[in-house]
């Protein structure tokens, strides 16, 4: 396995003071990987995902993809190939079809070529008809995670980021939804680092789990070493934590 994402030594100042968003944080991801992002609220994980597309810089340390600096890639052509889908997506003023092609038509992908990567993502996360003519003003929450889902996939990036992508979907339709995304990883070689609070489909689908707290990376385990009942724990009780440090403006 080749690797596609190296972190050496990153750290992420906030804008004002001294405080450390992100801690030397280090590590590789090999291509092909469905790797989880877990902590508690407030640990760095959507942090961490928008320094890989350049959303943000680091305060120091090097971010290598692909083998060379990010900073040395231009910017388009990161995030065509490393793309980020946040958990507050965007349909753009668009119907879901049309958001589905808008990303093929900016990469000037031949119609025939277009109409066949939507299809295939239409059939495979089973969009219904009705939702493609709508716009994000009449589709559900979890409707629209799914639209922008869909975006991201027909793209076929090397490195997908998704944070909280099945935030607003029941466990059927999520389950449903990774089962693809593994396929797709099986496929085609694609490599996902996503962020994900619910635990069962993490141990379900993820090769490996990096547990983010306070900023600093404690764990980087394959899925079958993690002790999952103590992990469990361990986020109730940094929750809990942050919940008491915050107080009533937790949230």
């Amino acid at each position: 396995m080749s690797t596609l994402l190296e972190l050496d030594n990153v750290s992420l100042k906030a804008t004002t003071g001294n405080h450390l968003i992100l801690d030397s944080i280090s590590l590789s991801v090999g291509s092909g990987e469905l790797v989880a992002l877990l902590g508690p609220s407030g640990a760095g994980k959507s942090s961490l995902l928008r320094l890989l597309n350049r959303l943000q810089s680091p305060s120091s340390g090097v971010i290598r993809f692909q083998g060379q600096p990010i900073e040395a890639i231009a910017v388009y052509e990161l995030r065509r190939q490393a793309m980020l889908l946040n958990q507050d997506v965007r349909l753009l003023g668009m119907t879901a079809m049309e958001a589905l092609h808008y990303p093929l038509v900016l990469q000037k992908l031949p119609v025939a070529e277009r109409n066949r990567r939507v299809a295939e993502c239409i059939d495979m996360l089973r969009i219904p008809t009705e939702w493609l003519e709508k716009t994000e003003l009449e589709l559900s929450g979890g409707q629209q995670q799914q639209v922008a889902i869909a975006r991201a996939l027909v793209t076929r990036p090397a490195l997908l980021l998704m944070d909280e992508p099945t935030s607003a979907l029941d466990l059927g339709s999520a389950s449903r939804i990774l089962s693809m995304i593994k396929s797709r990883i099986q496929e085609q070689g694609m490599t996902v680092i996503m962020s994900n609070h619910q635990i069962d489909l993490v141990k379900e689908f993820c090769d490996r789990i990096l547990y983010v707290e306070q900023g600093r990376l404690l764990s980087d385990k394959a899925t079958s070493a993690v002790d999952w009942a103590s992990l469990r724990q361990t986020l109730v009780d940094a929750d809990l934590k942050e919940r008491e440090d915050w107080g009533e403006d937790f949230d």
